[in-house]
């Protein structure tokens, strides 16, 4: 897994996200920050998140899977960013966050459940996680099982999960989160959830 994302990061040129879709994911995230959260950027990618949070008053740090989206998120940030292990622990202390942010990272993690389990004990006590995957809805997937099937369900792809609003609460609730909300945001493009420690 490790060497399928570092290819991908060192391949990726050096872009900036679509301006609708980066403006809302960091609105999402700064209406749930406060001033000194400590906050993980969990699957930081190139650190956009890090430096709004910084910007937020919030202490963040990141962690990846890949040397190569680890260094240049640290280069363009300056903010600490970790190098994890795929499917492995986090390299910090029971409840040392106040709020996780794991945006569109969940799809890409064989292993979602174990993830959500480990993003739960490095939380504090009522410490909250919010993430976001990508939503196809009812219609969009109909077309896609009709129409593209193969395409999009490549083993070869990227995401190895799929979520609806239900599928991703109720992970949520297996890995020991409580009042789990989930909804579409991004014009239904994704879906947004925000969640508790028990």
């Amino acid at each position: 897994m490790r060497d399928f994302y570092e290819a991908f990061w060192a391949g990726e040129p050096e872009r900036e996200p679509e301006p609708w879709e980066w403006e809302g994911r960091r609105a999402l995230l700064l209406d749930a920050v406060s001033p000194g959260d400590r906050v993980l950027d969990l699957g930081t990618g190139a650190g956009a998140f890090l430096t709004a949070l910084q910007q937020a008053d919030a202490d963040p740090v990141g962690v990846e899977i890949a040397e190569a989206a680890a260094q240049r998120a640290r280069a363009a940030t300056g903010i600490e960013v970790r190098l994890v292990e795929p499917d492995g622990t986090l390299p910090f202390a029971h409840g040392e966050f106040d709020l996780i942010w794991c945006s569109e990272v969940l799809e890409h993690v064989p292993d979602a459940l174990g993830l959500l389990q480990e993003a739960r004990r490095v939380l504090k006590r009522d410490g909250r996680i919010l993430l976001t995957v990508p939503y196809h809805g009812r219609f969009q997937a109909a077309a896609i099982a009709l129409t593209r099937f193969d395409a999009h369900f490549d083993p070869l792809g990227q995401h190895v999960r799929f979520f609806t609003r239900r599928s991703l609460a109720t992970i949520l609730e297996h890995a020991g989160f409580e009042d789990a909300r989930v909804r579409p945001v991004l014009s239904r493009k994704s879906l947004a959830a925000a969640a508790r420690r028990r």
